[in-house]
């Protein structure tokens, strides 16, 4: 699969479900749930141990299900293994060119994390398929807009904040698509196993995504 279909497929699917927790025993499961509840982009943060694991796990048992990225990507190295491993799009709190870079070379979008709009602007311009505002609850909605406003050509995903009140307004105020964490898949539903709240909350947050873009299509 291309960049370009992986983007297409990541922009029409409009959640990003960020899975961050200490152990990655019940990822795998949580991947299904998410799946399950109509949620089939997520991203597997280097922050669990043993990360490329997980996602060789998780590519081999539903790589032709689910779009599955990594998060947390802070250089060059982790964006290979993290590729090699199986993640088809990256995901970094930070603008690093080479991880830019390195995700284009190979054909995997890679969506660094920005605040201001200098950050924004060099992350786009260094080649991202789509520059994550984080943390997005420090403006908010509105902030969000006003970024929108003076750059309109980028496409913006806010992360961090981003919950079954906001998801709307995020949407409204330009958002491309939508990451989020721990109001979707927190560490203890994952820990306790609660499979059929976050199939149940998948489903929440993708009838909210569907219902803008049945009247906003992308």
């Amino acid at each position: 699969m291309s960049n370009h279909q992986i983007l297409t497929q990541l922009l029409q699917q409009g959640i990003v479900a960020v899975l961050r927790c200490d152990r990655g025993d019940q990822l795998l499961e949580t991947c299904r749930a998410l799946h399950a509840g109509g949620v089939s982009a997520m991203e597997v943060t280097f922050t669990v141990p043993r990360a490329e694991k997980v996602l060789e796990r998780v590519a081999d048992e539903l790589g032709d299900q689910i779009l599955l990225g990594a998060g947390t990507i802070l250089d060059e190295e982790t964006a290979r293994v993290a590729m090699l491993a199986g993640a088809r799009f990256l995901v970094s709190p930070v603008v690093r060119a080479g991880v830019i870079a390195a995700g284009n070379r190979y054909g995997v979008p890679v969506m660094p994390g920005a605040l201001t709009p200098t950050e924004i602007l060099t992350a786009w311009e260094a080649g991202a398929a789509v520059v994550k505002v984080f943390p997005a609850d420090l403006g908010g909605p509105a902030y969000f807009k006003a970024l929108r406003a003076p750059l309109p050509q980028i496409r913006l995903m806010p992360t961090g904040g981003v919950d079954l009140d906001t998801a709307e307004d995020f949407l409204k105020a330009g958002a491309v698509m939508l990451g989020v964490g721990g109001c979707l898949v927190s560490a203890a539903d994952i820990h306790g196993a609660k499979f059929t709240e976050i199939t149940e909350r998948a489903r929440k947050f993708q009838a909210i995504v569907r219902r803008f873009r049945e009247t906003n299509p992308v």
